[in-house]
């Protein structure tokens, strides 16, 4: 049983002719298609690819620790709108701003001046605190263990972990 109903679906086989126009099966297109055909997204489309390659350009000339956390904005009036995840990577960046500003012109970017911003990003789920029990037996034989060993930090670890779930 189809969740769709047999009316929703386009036929596979030519379907009988209405008119002039023949139903048949539509072929899938591309999004790059549609856009291109479209002038009304031709703006949209320009101004993606303008940011796509800011980003290429700004993950090449920063930091690693800086590139993954910082977000080019537009370009207005010469003004590039650079956002920072938080006031440290901001204040790192101010830094940064002449040797960055001179780099993207020399990449053929008509910018005058940087503004950089702080856009925080969304707060990261907390690591989840570990659910994994031993059994009374395991700790055990984890103590045993630990008994026969010469001292070492390994003895120390099994000892500690035995002690742990022995409670």
């Amino acid at each position: 049983m189809s969740r769709f109903s047999p009316f929703s679906r386009q036929s596979l086989k030519p379907g009988p002719k209405l008119g002039s126009k023949s139903f048949g099966v539509r072929r899938p297109q591309a999004v790059v298609e549609v856009l291109n055909r479209t002038d009304a997204f031709a703006a949209l489309r320009a101004g993606v690819e303008q940011v796509a390659a800011l980003e290429r350009d700004l993950a090449e000339l920063l930091p690693d620790y800086l590139a993954t956390t910082v977000e080019p904005g537009f370009i207005k009036d010469g003004v590039l709108a650079l956002f920072a995840a938080h006031n440290a990577l901001a204040a790192r960046l101010r830094h940064l701003e002449p040797r960055l500003l001179s780099e993207l012109q020399q990449r053929g970017w008509a910018v005058n001046a940087l503004k950089i911003r702080v856009r925080p990003q969304s707060v990261k789920e907390p690591p989840r605190v570990k659910q994994a029990r031993m059994s009374r037996a395991g700790a055990d034989a984890l103590h045993e263990l630990s008994e026969t060993l010469e001292p070492s930090p390994l003895r120390e670890a099994l000892a500690r972990m035995a002690a742990r779930h022995r409670k």
